[in-house]
């Protein structure tokens, strides 16, 4: 049985009986304090908290999960994996034990005929809580399975609890024994490899305090309402249905996994180092391909980080295979499109977005790879040639700051020549490098504390109505103030709070559009609004101050937002709107949207792209998208369902999650775009946009920044004046501008050559007298000497060079040259062989003159350089540098 049949098969059951089937949410937490959902439940949390109201009492999932703690286990056995999916059945306040155990048990042994799984249920076994005799009273009594086969298990075990003071419960678990061959007999707590677990039945009856997350922690009490989170993980029912030993040999593992082998000329099952590189690839390509499904882009923090370290380990993986250059990414993300694409169509849809993004983030890796290696191949035998275990924290930083070596690449490779790295000192210093402490102060609020207060509000108020689209004012009354995160009645003048109202005109940051701002008066009081947010959905926040007079919950408000700025923000979102639109035009449908910010006259344009985009390319966008603004196309909005919108060829921002009704932007029929956010209403209101040019922010995706209205003219009339003024000191005609300042850089870079070919001629004009001036110390033959000012350090390493290299070979040199470059002052020393075998060393003799300097330097021993911060000291130095020498040859 395929994994997407036995999804269909799990929500169908339990659609049957009255649960609402809600799809997976994105991979992308919802819950600020996460950065990916790790479980099946995440998603409902907020119900279980009492923040939220479910849409219905009953629902079913099949939800992503990633989870990356044991990610270096990945490969090395066959249970580990990164991606996996939870099927699960959620009962809020509804049905409980009596319904949640019957509901598992036939869906499990229901024959596959009639859509059940078809398990023989002499085959399964059931764990339960040690004191829970409901639960086991209800599996032997009312299912009919034998008390032997029920087993009794501790809190570790069979009590579950979100690690936090809220609801807990006992569980009961469900396993499948594979049979003797994968183990000993005697049941779930004699053997887990042998006996599976299929399924998890979570009782949410209790309430815990504060305490250990796991079982050190105070039951309060019981729970008014009592819910069932059950879990089914996908894989692993597929494993067993699909009569293989594990995960990775199932429908939308193995195929990866085959083909990977085939691309390397390797065979699964032969060389036990090679499995291990075929099962990360395996898993990390279709949990790579699920999270850039999802809007994840690979960056050097938070979510962005796991993505790259996942793809990266699969890259890695593919060169210890023996792909050498060889570019693998784009056919194995191929596969897990088509494997995973029937139970999310969307991967199929987004398939262009999906490659481009993985595609470009191997070729980034696959040139830091080649540096980096060489440097890391270095550092390891410096380390064992000192006889050390550990690389230092140093080389392990360069790696990372200079070379995009991830420590946990660098750790993996040190461990594969068995040593350790100095991850402390690593650590220490990538903390010197940072600014932690900077937080966005749009960001989100943090923890369930701060969200609980947010959900409260909503179940007393209701959704706050967004009146934005078609008024500046509104009247409604302050529903709610909240002071530092808590909720007040009132507010005076001077305070920083956060007001909500019943209704609003103000736009909550969000698709890349800033919030409005703006005044909220009452009778008593004015409210400067600031920042406008939504911390959840349904309730839009206005954080500011208190210019005057007390605000108090209750009273009625006029909401007014500055028009100007918010006409100024919907010009700059409407021409992110076409922009989109012509790159797509101009590049392909790759082209996708990764992020914008529409400001106030500007904004800023990301999108995935394989290289840099021609400045022609640029031209013609900037050409296209002013020809829509000359037509002056109408912008219309209106609301449809989703599979509408897609039919439509409407864009939807890549990762980003729609609900069934979404609103979409056309402009006129050039650009059609599913988005909350605010327009003008007509193309021809833009006046005019002024593309800036475009960079690389990371790895595939490529930023734009450009002008709208005003500002854009403002920007071309500042650059007339300029070519104007350019074109009267020149005495030239604007179109002969370009070859004339061509010509003057070219006469500029020819004299400058000349210049510094005079200059080093003059400096070496008085390497003869210096050989012919050598003082002779033992038989030695030593020149210091101080250069004029105005030389620079290549000339002083020329000129040393050049008079070391004027005495014979058999006579024994020293020359050391000094002299201030940019007011700071460097030292050069070079010595020939005979005077290196006099015991001189250049290297030495640099660090005695730098020290005088007030500096160090060194180098090798033929020739050395250096220098300090003290210029007066030159003179010091170089005699110094005598005393040295001539302690060195007594």
């Amino acid at each position: 049985m395929e994994s997407a049949e036995i999804a269909r098969r799990f929500l169908r059951f339990f659609e049957e009986r009255g649960h609402t089937i809600v799809p997976s949410a994105s991979l992308i937490a919802e819950d600020p304090t996460l950065l990916l959902v790790p479980a099946g439940m995440v998603p409902f949390k907020p119900y279980f908290l009492g923040q939220r109201t479910p849409p219905a009492r009953r629902l079913a999932s099949a939800q992503k999960c990633v989870r990356t703690p044991d990610i270096d286990e990945v490969g090395k056995t066959t249970r580990h994996a990164t991606f996996f999916q939870m099927l699960g059945n959620f009962s809020f306040g509804d049905y409980f034990k009596d319904e949640a155990i019957p509901f598992a048990w036939e869906l499990l042994t229901k024959p596959e005929s009639d859509g059940g799984f078809g398990f023989a249920e002499d085959k399964l076994w059931v764990t339960v809580y040690l004191d829970d005799d409901e639960a086991a009273d209800i599996w032997h009594k009312k299912v009919g399975v034998p008390l032997e086969r029920i087993q009794r298990r501790g809190i570790i075990d069979n009590f579950w609890s979100m690690g936090v003071p809220g609801p807990c419960g006992p569980c009961s678990e469900i396993y499948y024994d594979r049979g003797p061959e994968y183990g000993v007999d005697g049941g779930p707590i004699a053997d887990e490899n042998r006996y599976l677990e299929v399924w998890n039945n979570v009782f949410m009856q209790f309430e815990r305090g504060a305490g250990g997350a796991k079982e050190d922690f105070p039951i309060l009490g019981e729970l008014p309402s009592k819910n069932i989170d059950t879990g089914m993980g996908l894989e692993r029912m597929a494993a067993i249905l699909q009569g293989v030993d594990n995960i990775y040999e199932i429908d939308t593992t193995y195929k990866i996994l085959d083909r990977a082998a085939e691309l390397t000329k390797s065979r699964y099952g032969r060389d036990p180092r090679a499995d291990i590189s075929l099962r990360v690839i395996a898993d990390h390509v279709r949990t790579g391909t699920m999270l850039v499904a999802d809007g994840v882009l690979p960056s050097n923090e938070g979510r962005g980080y796991v993505l790259r370290r996942i793809l990266r380990r699969s890259i890695r993986n593919l060169r210890l295979l023996g792909s050498g250059e060889d570019r693998y990414m784009h056919e194995l993300t191929g596969v897990a499109i088509d494997v995973m694409g029937e139970q999310y169509p969307e991967l199929k849809a987004d398939a262009p977005q999906i490659h481009g993004v993985i595609d470009a983030e191997e070729a980034s890796f696959l040139g830091t790879l080649r540096t980096g290696t060489a440097i890391f191949d270095v550092a390891v035998e410096e380390t064992k040639r000192k006889g050390a275990g550990t690389l230092g924290g140093e080389q392990a930083f360069q790696l990372h700051d200079t070379y995009g070596f991830p420590i946990d690449l660098t750790l993996e490779m040190a461990s594969e020549h068995g040593l350790k790295v100095d991850e402390e000192g690593f650590r220490r210093l990538m903390k010197e490098q940072r600014d932690r402490a900077k937080a966005d102060a749009k960001a989100k609020k943090t923890g369930n504390a701060d969200i609980s207060v947010f959900g409260q509000l909503l179940e007393r108020t209701g959704k706050v109505d967004f009146l934005g689209y078609d008024h500046v004012t509104a009247e409604s009354g302050i529903v709610g103030i909240l002071l530092d995160g808590v909720s007040v009645p009132a507010a005076g003048a001077g305070s920083t709070v956060e007001i909500v109202l019943g209704r609003t005109p103000f736009y909550a940051e969000g698709g890349g559009q800033l919030a409005d701002q703006g005044v909220i008066r009452t009778d008593s009081a004015e409210f400067d609004v600031v920042d406008v947010q939504s911390p959840i959905k349904g309730v839009i926040v206005h954080r500011g101050k208190v210019r005057s007079g007390e605000l108090r919950v209750g009273d009625q408000a006029q909401a007014e937002i500055d028009v100007e700025r918010r006409r100024a923000i919907s010009r700059s979102h409407t021409a992110t709107h076409l922009v989109h639109r012509g790159f797509r035009n101009a590049l392909g449908e790759t082209a996708a949207q990764a992020g914008s910010e529409n400001s106030p006259g500007r904004f800023r344009f990301d999108f995935t792209a394989a290289g840099a985009v021609p400045p022609s390319v640029l031209r013609d966008v900037e050409d296209e998208v002013n020809a829509v603004l000359i037509g002056d196309l109408r912008v219309n909005a209106f609301h449809t369902t989703q599979a509408e919108a897609r039919a439509m060829g409407a864009l939807a921002l890549f990762g980003e999650k729609y609900g069934d009704t979404v609103r979409i932007v056309e402009v006129g029929d050039y650009s059609r775009e599913l988005c909350g956010g605010t327009h003008v209403a007509s193309s021809g209101q833009l006046g005019l946009v002024k593309v800036l040019g475009e960079a690389s922010i990371g790895a595939g995706v490529r930023r734009v920044e450009a002008l709208v209205g005003l500002d854009a003219f403002r920007f071309l009339a500042r650059e007339s004046l300029l070519v104007a003024q350019l074109s009267e000191q020149l005495k030239a005609r604007r179109e002969e501008l370009p070859e004339r300042v061509e010509g003057i850089v070219t006469r500029l870079r020819a004299a400058e050559k000349e210049l510094e070919r005079l200059r080093s001629a003059q400096v070496l004009e008085v390497a003869g007298e210096l050989v012919a001036g050598a003082a002779d110390q033992h038989g030695v033959a030593v020149v210091t000497h101080r250069a004029p000012a105005g030389i620079t350090p290549d000339d002083l390493r020329k000129l040393a060079l050049d008079v070391r290299g004027r005495f014979p070979a058999e006579r024994a040199a020293v020359v050391v040259v000094a002299g201030v470059p940019s007011d700071r002052p460097v030292v050069v020393a070079a010595v020939n062989d005979a005077g290196r075998g006099r015991g001189l060393r250049a290297g030495q003799l640099v660090g005695v003159a730098a020290k005088a300097l007030g500096g160090g330097g060194g180098g090798k021993d033929d020739v050395a350089q250096g220098g300090g911060a003290r210029p007066e000291a030159i003179g010091d130095a170089l005699r110094a540098v005598e005393t040295a020498i001539s302690a060195a040859l007594a």
